[in-house]
């Protein structure tokens, strides 16, 4: 099920939004949701460009709705300093790295009675840490389709594409405790890679329930929320491809785009820095990025009961569109070369466990992860040996 939002009316009172992460994409969106005459003011948490942003405004170079300058309700430097507003919505579109960070944990301040929490991220079961969290603040997920990049400080350039699916997220994407915890020593139980969580992981196991499911009162007020903010970016923002769907259908969506993220991003890496576009032009590769979609486009409806939709693009049309993306690098890739940490566990790691909790082998997809992920390890190990030879100490490895 997927529908535009219903026209409605104007808050009666100041609604209070604010965006965690002030990307391309934030800084993006955030722009179209501001409009304090008609009583939606958003507001930004900037880490490295608070003060530019706090000062100047994000600037904004858009194919879609010109050139503009977006000047935020407020700009706070951190979480903390923003906790003393009482938030509406809290839009959380920061990097999805639950094998770094605890971003429910840290957003917990901001979170009220009142608030829903919206998470524009990448991967599947970005939502679990905010159910174990949050289990009875309502939750929207949100997947976005745009080009766009902060070309520097306080600039923002939009390429193409505005669309953004919604939906409500009760408890869906959760996994059992037996699907993702260790196996215990001396039991006997195979250990491998698609069965355990990181070191130090703050991604939870079994919540609410297991394996998950749909509650439904969560849902419905998910959705009121959604037809709440869709109807804000449309009407009043101007984006014309906002589209809401209930919890499975968002799913549903958050698996296709990863059909993409999951063949594309760590083959990337792998085949020691391939475009996209020379990916699907080498024979080899363009078989083994069909392969992974292919392994995804059939488990779906054993993951979530419904099989992807005819509306949506194939895996070969998928690969044939890929062929003029020249140039192309994906975002793992770019932060594989820049020594940034990759979004390993929403992409590869959560899949292969939400899979598994179902009964529901990904032998490709575990392949993948086991791999870059033990590449990662061995990059950050060789980096702290360095950094304890330059410091003169034998550090901790």
């Amino acid at each position: 099920m997927h529908h535009a939002p219903k026209p409605g009316s104007d808050p009666e009172r100041p609604v209070h939004i604010v965006f965690v992460g002030a990307g391309a994409v934030g800084c993006f969106y955030a722009s179209r949701l501001h409009h304090p005459s008609n009583n939606t003011n958003v507001s930004l948490i900037a880490r490295s460009n608070y003060k530019t942003l706090a000062s100047e405004g994000v600037k904004l170079q858009t194919h879609t709705f010109g050139d503009y300058t977006f000047v935020p309700h407020s700009v706070f430097p951190s979480v903390s300093a923003a906790a003393a507003t009482s938030w509406d919505y809290v839009i959380v579109t920061t990097k999805a790295l639950p094998d770094r960070t605890n971003d429910a944990e840290l957003i917990a301040a901001l979170v009220n009675p009142k608030t829903c929490i919206v998470l524009i991220q990448n991967g599947v079961g970005v939502e679990a840490p905010y159910r174990a969290r949050f289990p009875d603040t309502p939750i929207l997920s949100a997947v976005t389709v745009v080009s766009a990049e902060q070309i520097r400080q306080g600039t923002i350039k939009q390429h193409r594409w505005t669309r953004i699916h919604l939906g409500p997220y009760s408890n869906s994407a959760s996994f059992d405790a037996a699907a993702s915890g260790p196996a215990a020593p001396g039991s006997g139980g195979e250990e491998t890679t698609g069965n355990i969580n990181p070191v130090n992981s703050v991604i939870p196991t079994a919540v609410g329930g297991g394996s998950g499911g749909v509650d439904k009162s969560l849902e419905r007020k998910g959705m009121e929320r959604a037809e709440q903010l869709g109807d804000w970016w449309t009407r009043l923002g101007g984006i014309r491809d906002v589209e809401l769907s209930d919890e499975i259908d968002l799913q549903i969506v958050r698996w296709h785009k990863l059909c993409i993220n999951a063949a594309f991003n760590p083959s990337a890496v792998l085949s020691g820095g391939v475009g996209n576009a020379d990916m699907v032009r080498d024979a080899e590769l363009r078989v083994h990025l069909a392969g992974v979609m292919k392994e995804i486009w059939d488990a779906i409806p054993r993951i979530l009961g419904r099989e992807f939709p005819k509306q949506l693009a194939s895996p070969e049309k998928i690969l044939k569109s890929t062929e003029r993306n020249v140039g192309s690098k994906p975002s793992m890739l770019l932060d594989w070369e820049t020594g940034k940490p990759m979004e390993l566990e929403v992409i590869l790691g959560n899949p292969v466990r939400i899979a598994k909790a179902k009964g529901v082998e990904l032998p490709r997809m575990q392949t993948l992860y086991a791999l870059l992920r033990s590449a990662q390890q061995v990059r950050e190990k060789e980096a702290r040996k360095r950094m304890a030879r330059k410091s003169g100490r034998p550090g901790k490895l």
